[in-house]
């Protein structure tokens, strides 16, 4: 099996030489990776593998730790009862849906979604989305009812049902990281240019209650939000917080 590089998916001979980790960090690394582990496909090149964790290892990562530090902070908050948390996205990514309109229609659910909790609890909300590499997906059997191998999500093998298409391939989650970068940097420009405006989203949700039949539910809350808004408006009120927000991503394990 060829391999392929981290950045495109075409196959190579050979891969770059890569900086070893620093000494501290490849001890955590192998200590967590020696640990049990379930749901682990059966790879059938444990070379590949090999090399293609070496690739993982040395690429730039996909969240920063003043990000997680920030996470944990508002989770503190949440734990504390001073905040509300809210999760929601895709059971499970695919790679064929990891496209702007896909990821700009989950963000702009959540942001509404957000908006009506921070007003009817009175407390903010944290928001995170099931999105940037939630690609693999547990299975309870090894074998589906075709009797292939199952499907194990797109970091491991295809939904395609073929005997080939679910071999277990370990450059997929070379792909998966390039895919989860490409979302979480769409995220952040999303949310940091105007797409996560509160006045953008409350006429998203005016638009929901006049089109929608179960919007008529909520028709009273947005009255009462969008007096609010025009209260602010009319105060002079133009804080930052007011044209965008943090959306963090998580995935289950």
């Amino acid at each position: 099996m060829s391999s392929v590089n981290w950045t495109v998916d075409v196959p190579i001979d050979t891969l770059p030489e890569l900086p070893p980790l620093p000494p501290e960090m490849r001890k955590r690394l192998d200590d967590a990776l020696s640990r049990p582990a379930a749901q682990q496909p059966e790879w059938p090149d444990a070379e590949q593998v090999r090399r293609v964790r070496t690739v993982l290892e040395s690429v730039p990562p996909i969240t920063v730790p003043a990000e997680i530090d920030r996470l944990h902070t508002q989770l503190a908050q949440v734990a504390n009862g001073e905040a509300f948390l809210l999760q929601g996205g895709d059971c499970a990514e695919t790679f064929a849906d990891n496209t702007e309109p896909h990821i700009r229609a989950n963000i702009r659910t959540l942001l509404q979604m957000a908006v009506v909790l921070t007003y009817g609890a009175s407390l903010p909300v944290v928001k995170v989305g099931r999105i940037a590499g939630q690609y693999a997906k547990p299975r309870s059997s090894g074998i589906d009812a075709l009797g292939l191998p199952s499907y194990r999500g797109d970091i491991i093998n295809s939904l395609v049902a073929t005997p080939e298409a679910r071999v277990a391939d370990p450059g997929r989650m070379i792909r998966a990281y390039a895919n989860a970068g490409a979302a979480m940097n769409l995220l952040r420009a999303l949310t940091g240019a105007g797409l996560a405006d509160l006045h953008r989203v409350h006429d998203w949700n005016r638009d929901f209650v006049r089109t929608s039949p179960a919007g008529e539910r909520y028709e009273a809350l947005a009255g009462e939000i969008d007096r609010g808004l025009k209260f602010m408006s009319a105060c002079g009120v133009n804080d930052q917080s007011l044209h965008g927000t943090e959306i963090f991503a998580s995935h289950e394990a």
